[in-house]
């Protein structure tokens, strides 16, 4: 099993210390869904939410959290991020978000792709929940990874 990378020799809770690794162009992407009753899907793709649009406000909060990552995640290092993007496409039954971070740094964008698009789920059943109370949020995953000391990765199925 590898080293937990978290933990110092004593077993303590310690930052990663990255300053001696090259910066490499990074990315990830994440992705989560959200099921609801027809009448709150409607309602959010008509823009008859009475909160307001409720896809750029949950497109804004999934890119103002990616940004407060490391604010949110404990010993996560804050980043320079040089893109973040979150989109959205309409199912059946509800919406899948779509979260990409990238940066040109020293360690990898996962959880602020993770966050992003958690964040916006959550915006989203903000928004909505007078709606439909009963909204499930679920399957958010990383989708893939790129570069890094570990290289590409990408989720199966």
């Amino acid at each position: 099993m590898n080293k937990l990378t978290h933990l110092d020799a004593a077993g303590n809770a310690a930052m990663v210390d990255v300053s001696a690794k090259p910066a490499t162009e990074r990315e990830a992407i994440a992705e989560g869904r959200i099921t609801m009753s027809a009448e709150a899907l409607a309602a959010i793709r008509e823009g008859a939410v009475k909160k307001g649009d409720v896809l750029a406000t949950a497109r804004i909060a999934g890119i103002m959290a990616a940004k407060k990552t490391s604010e949110l995640i404990p010993l996560c290092h804050p980043l320079m991020l040089s893109k973040v993007a979150v989109d959205f496409e309409f199912e059946a039954d509800g919406l899948r978000v779509t979260a990409l971070a990238r940066l040109s740094g020293q360690t990898g964008v996962e959880m602020e792709a993770l966050t992003a698009a958690s964040m916006a789920l959550l915006t989203i059943y903000d928004m909505a929940k007078a709606l439909d109370k009963g909204m499930v949020i679920g399957g958010v995953r990383l989708l893939e990874k790129r570069g890094g000391k570990s290289g590409d990765w990408r989720a199966q199925g």
